[in-house]
């Protein structure tokens, strides 16, 4: 029907669509989150032991601008899909084959390049799937709904770092099997939202013809017009690059200035700690989010404990501030994830091409993948100094508390 296509939704969804669609999301969050954190830092290290830094910093970069491109392309294809099967699942089912078998064939790679190429294709392919997963919130869910749905949403991301760190970690042993597990459980936690959740298809009559040059002209979005949108994108950027650089290096810093005998056991246990903070935040900042109908004030006091949370690493180089840092986090973090993707869904330009302008926003999470590396990377070349890497990503984090304050549509 056109009107559940391209109109704003008013039925509440219930309380089974949303636990099937987080935990579509649950898998996506596990196979791009849990190589980063362990596989991928574990697997470079045995190839490249002595540029572990500098090649872990351009393989994850090399993955984020394919990722970059990935998301806003098919989510604008999607837009455009008129299949039976709906505009959303057939790139969703798509996503999560190729991921499934690319980080199959990674767990045989040997070399850099190697890795690097399959770690590129997984993540295009992941993007493709998170592409259809984003669209549905604003296709199903109404405006006063989505906080506590993206509540639910944002604790997929511990929750997969936490269960994806755990299986790799505790459960099976050797590289092989952790990207065959993370594979097997992308596709285990997609199929069920696609078999019993509905797509409603888009009506031929409303699908605009394909036209290369006017397809790539709609990735241009007048900021003048849609100002808000602009504002959110670089205030999510800003949000997401500082905990990129937090965590990037995390099982590094554990390792080398912390010394700790086991660092990737103690990234599990601050994995542990940091996901028991977003739980004790997360929900009720939904529910109180939608019950005010503000989201900035979140956003904005998310931010700045995200900060101090980098701030505490940055002074305090031991065991004990690790863990409190991974709380102070964890807090923060928990609202920001609850908040930040419905106030993202309100200021969204154009209701046909939501795939499309979430894909494009959706570029501040992935770019800041390709910048993080970037960052951190040249800072550990130049001044081997973590303490100066975490001090910029609490600047960073504070940024992003001053970029929210402009947006007007929203409160």
């Amino acid at each position: 029907m056109t009107a559940g296509v391209l109109t704003e939704p008013t039925e509440p969804v219930t309380g089974r669509w949303i636990a099937a669609l987080s935990t579509a999301v649950l898998g996506f969050w596990i196979v791009v989150v849990t190589p980063i954190q362990v596989l991928l830092p574990l697997q470079i290290e045995r190839i490249d032991a002595g540029g572990k830094e500098t090649s872990l910093a351009w393989v994850t970069a090399a993955a984020a601008v394919a990722s970059i491109v990935a998301a806003p392309v098919t989510g604008a294809l999607s837009d455009r899909t008129t299949s039976r099967l709906g505009r959303r699942r057939p790139w969703i089912i798509g996503g999560a084959l190729v991921a499934a078998v690319a980080l199959a064939v990674q767990s045989a790679q040997a070399t850099v390049l190697g890795v690097a190429l399959c770690w590129v294709v997984a993540q295009a392919a992941q993007n493709t799937l998170f592409s259809g997963l984003s669209a549905t919130v604003p296709d199903r869910v109404p405006v006063a709904q989505r906080g506590l749905v993206s509540a639910f949403l944002g604790l997929a991301t511990p929750v997969g770092l936490v269960l994806g760190v755990l299986l790799v970690t505790q459960v099976v042993s050797g590289q092989t099997a952790g990207y065959l597990l993370l594979a097997g459980l992308l596709l285990a936690c997609t199929v069920p939202f696609v078999l019993t959740t509905s797509d409603d298809p888009l009506p031929a009559a409303e699908a605009e013809p394909f036209v290369l040059k006017r397809f790539l002209a709609g990735f241009k979005i007048d900021l003048r017009q849609y100002p808000d949108f602009g504002w959110a994108a670089v205030s999510r950027l800003a949000i997401q690059l500082a905990n990129s650089i937090a965590t990037l290096y995390l099982l590094y810093f554990l390792r080398d200035d912390v010394q700790l005998d086991d660092p990737a056991g103690g990234v599990f246990v601050l994995t542990i700690i940091y996901t028991a903070g977003i739980l004790l935040t997360s929900v009720i900042a939904g529910k109180l989010s939608d019950r005010s109908g503000k989201r900035k004030v979140f956003v904005t006091t998310s931010s700045c404990v995200i900060a101090l949370a980098m701030l505490v690493l940055a002074v305090w180089h031991s065991w004990v501030a690790a863990m409190v840092a991974a709380g102070i986090l964890g807090l923060g973090y928990g609202v920001y994830a609850a908040i930040d993707n419905a106030l993202i869904t309100q200021v969204l330009p154009v209701a046909k091409e939501r795939a499309k302008d979430l894909g494009v926003i959706n570029i501040a999470n992935t770019a800041s993948q390709a910048f993080a590396p970037l960052i951190a990377g040249a800072v550990i070349a130049a001044v081997s100094s973590y303490t100066v890497l975490y001090l910029i990503a609490g600047a960073i984090a504070l940024a992003g508390a001053v970029l929210v304050r402009p947006i007007k549509g929203v409160r």
